[in-house]
């Protein structure tokens, strides 16, 4: 059942010039940077935020903050179907991958892949079925295969040659920590993790995550305000270097600046007891233009499409592939 469609990636340069593909995602974080009258001047604060946060977590040899520049590539994969007919290709993932250049002494060293996460099929489980599943309000109903194609597809890519020819590592997906739930702070510190958070019960977004078959920790980098969630398959703190999780994380807490300032660019930091709430007001905007709610609006829209020119179009094969794939034994 493997050979019912195939994968294939391309990449584009993210830079002040990056201007989104007709297969993006609109509401995924660097495509809503990338348009409107500042596109350009919130390209270049964002790359600038990225860069200085990642010289300030790698102080050797670094006195003067300006060692390091973090080269960014959107990684886009596209799933095609062997079968004739319409829709045979779709846009299934983007995300970012990470360079990592030394200016001292010229070297290029390869970050992690997985930054800025992008799914046209997650917005169709979560804004499309899960609705769906739950009409009339009241406690809510999670349907028992809920993520499940969404998480077989992605660790079938993960397997795939497309994928292990291009990238060494397994992915990290790094996002922002769930309003739903309290985080208390533990005694685990990593020295550029940070301090290690950890919550009694998951939210719907770990168990989504897991059944790609990923794995959670939190953790509150040195001069961060608040703890970042980590999805990560084998040993997070064992598999990648101090200078590639670096770039993860000045990555990612820029873009979590600009799209949840109130969890991400607080006044204050996290307590040992922590509940995220987006609706703090102890907090600052950064300089750069970015529209949340008609993210949320578009994240329907794109869940629709997703429907009609990927689930619809193509249910039986991929009933019938899902059916028949066994999941890896990690």
């Amino acid at each position: 059942m493997a050979d019912d469609f195939t994968f294939s990636i391309t990449t584009t340069r993210f830079d002040e010039d990056y201007a989104p593909s007709e297969d993006s995602r609109i509401t995924t974080n660097f495509a809503n940077l990338a348009r409107g009258e500042h596109r350009r001047e919130n390209l270049r604060n964002t790359l600038t935020m990225i860069d200085r946060r990642f010289n300030d977590l790698v102080r050797e040899e670094n006195a003067d903050g300006d060692r390091y520049t973090v080269e960014l590539e959107i990684v886009s994969v596209q799933l095609e179907f062997a079968a004739a007919g319409v829709d045979r290709r779709f846009p299934l993932i983007e995300v970012l991958d990470v360079h990592l250049l030394d200016r001292l002494t010229g070297r290029r060293t390869h970050g992690i892949v997985g930054n800025n996460f992008s799914s046209y099929v997650r917005d169709y489980d979560f804004s499309v079925l899960l609705p769906a599943a739950n009409p009339g309000g009241g406690a809510p109903v999670i349907p028992s295969d809920f993520g499940e194609l969404h998480g077989k597809l992605f660790q079938r890519f993960l397997e795939s040659t497309t994928y292990r020819e291009r990238f060494p590592q397994s992915p990290v997906i790094c996002i922002s920590v769930s309003t739903s739930k309290v985080y208390r702070r533990s005694d685990y510190r990593h020295p550029v993790l940070g301090v290690e958070y950890e919550q009694d019960a998951y939210s719907l977004t770990d168990e989504y995550f897991a059944r790609m078959g990923l794995q959670v920790r939190y953790f509150m980098p040195p001069g961060s305000v608040a703890p970042l969630a980590f999805y990560f398959r084998g040993d997070l703190t064992a598999d990648y270097t101090d200078l590639q999780l670096a770039g993860t994380i000045s990555t990612m807490e820029a873009f979590q600046k600009i799209y949840r300032p109130e969890i991400y660019n607080a006044n204050s930091a996290a307590p040992a007891v922590y509940r995220p709430s987006l609706g703090a007001q102890d907090f600052s905007r950064t300089r750069i233009d970015y529209d949340r709610d008609e993210r949320s609006r578009l994240a329907l829209t794109q869940g629709r499409y997703t429907q009609e020119h990927f689930i619809e179009p193509h249910r039986d094969v991929l009933e019938r592939w899902a059916a028949d794939y066994r999941v890896p034994v990690a």
